[in-house]
């Protein structure tokens, strides 16, 4: 006697039965699926981001007290350090406003300052800034909307004075 099917006609089809052959053939295609997926993801997981945050971790480590002794020294000299993104993704500025404990513009500073992309080192962008007036440093770059590290670091006769790092967003 025929079955009927879910439309409520009758099938002229038997249901097909399951052999050893069809199981063998759906686990192959299943675990083959799973395993073209995670040979994707490992592959995309090494090549698009290497997980380096430092090139040499172990130099890093040896300056570790030398970094302490420089964030105390910095604490100590209390600068306010300003820092102003404008713009948009035709053009952006980045002005940095220096001033010492006293409330007295530092001036003759020279600056290192980097805008980091979490994600990629190739998206890196350094600002260069100048003197525009004492205490006052300019720069112009272009970077398209997102997520950045600003790292600041402002030094005075080769010497490191200050350096700071905060996540920003540009919009």
């Amino acid at each position: 006697m025929p079955t009927p099917s879910p439309s409520g006609s009758p099938s002229s089809k038997p249901p097909r039965p399951v052999s050893g052959r069809m199981v063998l053939v759906t686990l192959l295609a299943f675990f083959g699926v799973v395993f073209a997926v995670n040979a994707y993801m490992a592959y995309a997981a090494i090549h698009t981001f290497g997980g380096v945050e430092t090139d040499s971790a172990y130099k890093v480590g040896l300056a570790y007290d030398s970094e302490i002794a420089a964030a105390e020294a910095q604490q100590g000299r209390a600068w306010q350090v300003e820092a102003a993104l404008s713009g948009n993704d035709a053009g952006r500025a980045l002005q940095v406003s220096v001033r010492g404990g006293g409330g007295a513009p530092e001036a003759g500073l020279a600056a290192h300052v980097k805008l980091i992309h979490p994600g990629n080192r190739q998206l890196d962008i350094a600002v260069p800034l100048t003197e525009v007036s004492p205490g006052v440093l300019r720069g112009v770059y272009a970077a398209p909307a997102g997520q950045r590290e600003l790292v600041i670091e402002l030094f005075r006769g080769g010497a490191r004075m200050f350096r700071s790092q905060n996540r920003v967003s540009l919009k």
